[in-house]
């Protein structure tokens, strides 16, 4: 009890005051802070990491990966559907590639950590959705690897028919959905790759960079021989299944 006239005791500075419970919709979209993001930047449990990869290594990571999917793989499912209109759909691409570069510039200028969409969602949207935005990469992951694995099984059975007359049985080199029950191909260009990652980023960075160097020496020599095979009549129909193909 204060007595008539008595001042209330003064509060503490050193304490705050106490913050109201947030529900659990408030919890779930709770944003990390900038600064707690950048603090933490580089931490794991064994300590402070190490940058091994710099912009010549990032950089060939990033064209052996369009290299490989977008020419290689998915060239072959696309032409017979597009037909000579696939060169609007590289254009397509290259602008919707070019949005989404200049959104991660302007992110990681912004939050400058690594963890890329995870960390950009988790500071901006909030927690909830950057649990579902790294759960939606795990899966891309594992989406386009297999049609990569896949692709470069069907294009291993085509270079041993080509060469030696001998090709891997349809249901050791095929996907389960065309006749196939086990990949081998698939399986063991997975392993591989994954060799070379186990010898860590930097040494599987150098051989990226060297098989990045095979592919573009391929794609200029098809360019060279392509070239001289160019005919007009090799456009028309330009569509030939419309807007859809």
């Amino acid at each position: 009890m204060l007595e008539h006239g008595a001042a209330p005791p003064a509060a503490d500075p050193g304490r705050r005051p106490p913050r109201p419970s947030a529900g659990p919709l408030r919890r779930v979209l709770r944003r990390k802070p900038v600064e707690l993001l950048v603090a933490e930047s580089g931490q794991g449990e064994g300590g402070s990491l190490r940058r091994s990869l710099g912009m010549w290594q990032l950089t060939m990571i990033s064209i052996g990966a369009t290299l490989g999917t977008g020419i290689f793989v998915v060239l072959g499912e696309a032409v017979p559907k597009a037909g000579p209109a696939v060169m609007i759909s590289f254009v397509l691409a290259g602008v919707t590639a070019l949005f989404s570069a200049l959104s991660y510039a302007e992110l990681a200028g912004t939050i400058p950590v690594s963890g890329s969409s995870y960390s950009y969602t988790y500071a901006t949207l909030g927690e909830l959705v950057a649990w579902v935005c790294g759960w939606c990469l795990i899966l891309e992951y594992g989406v386009s690897v297999a049609a990569v694995a896949v692709g470069w099984g069907q294009y291993l059975n085509e270079l041993l028919d080509g060469t030696v007359g001998v090709t891997i049985p349809a249901a050791l080199a095929s996907p389960p959905g065309d006749g196939g029950v086990f990949n081998l191909p698939a399986l063991l260009v997975v392993a591989l790759c994954m060799a070379f990652l186990l010898g860590g980023a930097r040494e599987s960075a150098r051989a990226n960079a060297i098989m990045v160097g095979v592919k573009i020496v391929a794609l200029l020599l098809f360019c060279a021989v392509a070239f001289t095979g160019i005919r007009a009549g090799n456009y028309a129909p330009f569509l030939p299944l419309g807007l859809g193909g």
